[in-house]
């Protein structure tokens, strides 16, 4: 595979595998729902995250339409007999309910609690209908939809509420569509700072590209005007909320007085001991009108008061059969019924009753989804009334409400970021518009022995010539451990190491045929800890070997290995690693481990060496517990020392500070700090394997710590760094080395 291909491969986005030809869409349809539809159509995988009213129902039914084969729609129980009804509107084409796993017609639809009667061999399409459901990660409906159900080659999920400042449903739903794994998702986008490792946050130079990513398999809207339409009728009466709090003589267990609670625990106590004060009032309301009334609970006991004491209603519980629930649905969606008293876990998603306009919450649970959702069952496209909406609390309850409201902005937030971040990308596949997207730049610097290239390493490397190098020393991206730049030239930037390695290797062979003959190349690596999320398991993953293997796969000779020495307990404080705590000795020391050292591997090309590197140590590279720098002094003997402390396998006398400055060279959104080699490293590595006046090159030269080195010892250096902020440090550091050395002559 040429480079250039493998690179459009590695391009992170999600590849159309719809309808070539997209049919009419149904006139029916609004003209931002009908350009959704034909995207979808096109995409063949696809989510769409539209707010309740925005005409998922129809996009989902007209994408059903034109899928060629049989399709599942899979939704809520009562959401079934609805989404039939609205089915009879658009089409000819009939549609039933499946309850057994039978195929009454091409176009069929089951609740989710059905699904392990079907077989997905007999499906070409299956439609998620609110498809939050995804968000249980471990939940078993999860994991059958996603794993069962993955060989149906045409998918659509639908929701309201993505979450989207739960990444992890965002995850669930690219995985369900195809579009990349949850845990490959992770590890090219996120990271947790320690200590939680379950708080995933998005890498700060990564956010553009993740939202681009994510919008080429979903398209987030609040309202038509988003995608740039006319939000005409979209626009919606006002939302009147108010919030009753009553007085109550009730107390709670264990408590001598009257308390507001603060615990979870203690809210559910204070809903027990108000349940027939909250009852009241709410039957205050809805018996003081003729209206209709849509009355939410979270708990049997409240449904029961409710249904005793108001006029003209409806209870729906879970335990109730399938037809009662069905048709109170029905019923009240009709008109036929005035008062319905339920859950919104049970009908809280999905419905269209546009026609009540007055909402009472006996409670609240501490989900602002669950709140969101019921409210949204009334305040949507279609209705023409204010929307009243009580929500009746008692005194003990405390900050319930403004839990809720808090969660409430925080979600608007998010997902007006979402929209924002998603906004132009999704316009432009909605409506068709072709646009292109690129960041990549090349740039070049060079001064008295030395050059920095800004661009492609492989590319600057394919214009080297044959053995024109005489020492190669980097350190190579860690996998996908280290990504600094959201860049698909960015080897680092993988979603596992397969990827990683498929793309060092086009590195690899052009590192073989410009280094001279029996002259050597040195790697600084470590091994690098698997995580749960990561990998299944906690342990450590061989990342030295196989990049050993890599090189003598390629050709080179394992030439030498040395360890270099770095404080456990330095590293403990960083990443509170499970296995260097203390803490886990004591529970259990059969998850303890040692601390993680680097490694300064060299390989050899074979060949014999044109061009003996010969010569004694003038000089020590060490610690300043060591003494420091020490140069010759008179006698024999002392290149001899010199040798015998670095021909130690372990390097203990390793300053791990002692690196080029990083701050100046950070961008805004970077998340991984720079990680240059340390400079005592580097400076051995020159006094062994390389004299004055030979070619050193840094395939990653970052801000040119190895170039720093080189310079200042007298070498001609060659580096190539991908990140602009990076190359530019790295400018500036090898103008220092320059006149560190010039001065240094002069003395």
């Amino acid at each position: 595979m040429r480079y250039e291909e493998f690179l459009r491969q590695k391009a992170i986005e999600d590849v159309p595998t719809g309808l070539s030809e997209i049919p009419d869409i149904n006139d029916m349809l609004f003209p931002f729902q009908r350009d959704i539809t034909r995207w979808a159509l096109k995409r063949g995988r696809a989510c769409v995250f539209a707010d309740c009213g925005m005409g998922k129902t129809p996009i989902q039914l007209e994408w059903a339409h034109h899928v060629p084969g049989n399709v599942l729609i899979v939704a809520p129980l009562a959401v079934s007999q609805q989404t039939i009804t609205e089915a009879e509107k658009f089409h000819k084409e009939p549609m039933e309910y499946s309850q057994h796993g039978e195929i009454p017609t091409r176009v069929s639809i089951t609740n989710y609690e059905r699904l392990e009667h079907f077989n997905p061999e007999n499906y070409k399409g299956i439609v998620l209908d609110e498809s939050s459901i995804l968000k249980s990660y471990t939940g078993k409906i999860r994991n059958e939809i996603i794993e069962r159900f993955g060989i149906i080659p045409f998918k659509l999920a639908c929701t309201a509420t993505p979450a989207p400042n739960d990444y992890m449903e965002l995850g669930n739903h690219a995985e369900f569509v195809g579009a990349m794994s949850r845990t490959e998702m992770l590890s090219m986008f996120f990271v947790h700072d320690g200590g939680e490792t379950q708080k995933w946050r998005l890498k700060g130079h990564a956010e553009n590209e993740f939202w681009r990513w994510v919008a080429s398999w979903a398209v987030m809207l609040r309202k038509p005007s988003d995608f740039g339409y006319d939000d005409g009728d979209f626009i919606l009466p006002p939302l009147e909320i108010e919030q009753i709090v009553i007085d109550t003589e009730a107390i709670q267990e264990g408590c001598l007085f009257t308390m507001e609670a603060q615990t979870l625990q203690e809210r559910q106590q204070a809903r027990r001991a108000t349940v027939g004060d909250r009852a009241r009032k709410a039957a205050e309301l809805v018996n003081g009108n003729s209206n209709q009334w849509i009355v939410w609970c979270n708990r049997n006991d409240e449904s029961d008061a409710l249904k005793k004491l108001t006029t003209g209603s409806v209870e729906v519980k879970g335990s109730d059969n399938q037809d009662h629930k069905v048709n109170s649905a029905r019923g009240f969606a009709s008109g036929d019924i005035r008062v319905l008293i339920s859950k919104p876990s049970m009908f809280g998603y999905g419905l269209n009753f546009q026609n009540c306009h007055n909402v009472a919450f006996v409670g609240l649970s501490d989900s602002y989804e669950q709140y969101y959702q019921a409210v949204r069952r009334c305040w949507r496209f279609g209705q023409s009334e204010t929307v009243n909406v009580k929500i009746i609390t008692s005194e003990l309850e405390g900050a319930v409400v403004k839990n809720i409201q808090r969660k409430e902005n925080d979600a608007m937030e998010m997902s007006k970021n979402m929209v924002e971040h998603m906004h132009t990308i999704n316009e432009e596949n909605v409506k068709g518009i072709v646009s292109t997207h690129s960041e990549y730049v090349e740039d070049f610097a060079k001064g008295a022995g030395w050059e920095m290239h800004l661009g492609d390493t492989v590319n600057f490397h394919r214009n080297l010539a044959d053995d024109s190098v005489d020492y190669m020393i980097f350190s190579p991206p860690f996998s996908s451990l280290y990504t600094y730049s959201a860049s698909d030239r960015d080897m680092g930037n993988c979603t596992n190491d397969k990827a990683f390695f498929d793309h060092y290797n086009f590195l690899i062979k052009e590192q073989f045929r410009t280094l001279r003959p029996g002259r050597l190349l040195s790697f600084h690596c470590m091994n690098i800890p698997s995580t749960i999320t990561h990998n299944g398991y906690i342990g450590m993953r061989d990342f030295r070997g196989d990049m050993i293997k890599l090189y003598v796969d390629a050709g080179f000779i394992y030439h030498s290995e040395v360890v270099i020495w770095k404080d456990p307990v330095t590293a403990m404080q960083r990443t509170k690693s499970i296995g260097l705590l203390h803490k886990q000795v004591v529970k259990d020391s059969a998850m303890s481990r040692q601390g993680i050292p680097d490694y300064l591997v060299t390989m050899r090309k074979p060949g014999k060496n044109g061009k003996p590197i010969a010569g004694e140590f003038d000089h020590y590279e060490g610690d300043e517990l060591h003494g420091g720098r020490q140069t010759a002094k008179a006698g024999e003997r002392y290149s001899i020392d010199v040798w015998q402390r670095y021909a130690s396998p372990v390097w203990m006398d390793i300053n791990a500070s002692e690196t080029l400055q990083k701050s100046s060279a950070r961008e805004e959104k970077d998340e991984r700090h720079i990680a240059p080699l340390q400079l005592q490293v580097i400076h051995r590595a020159l006094q062994l394997w390389s004299l004055e006046g030979d070619v050193v090159v840094s395939p990653f030269a970052g801000i040119a710590s190895e170039g720093f080195e080189a310079v200042k010892m007298g070498r001609k250096f060659k580096g190539v760094e991908l990140k602009p902020s990076y190359w530019k440090q790295g400018v500036a550091n090898l103008k220092e080395a320059e006149s560190i050395k010039n001065t240094t002559e002069l003395f």
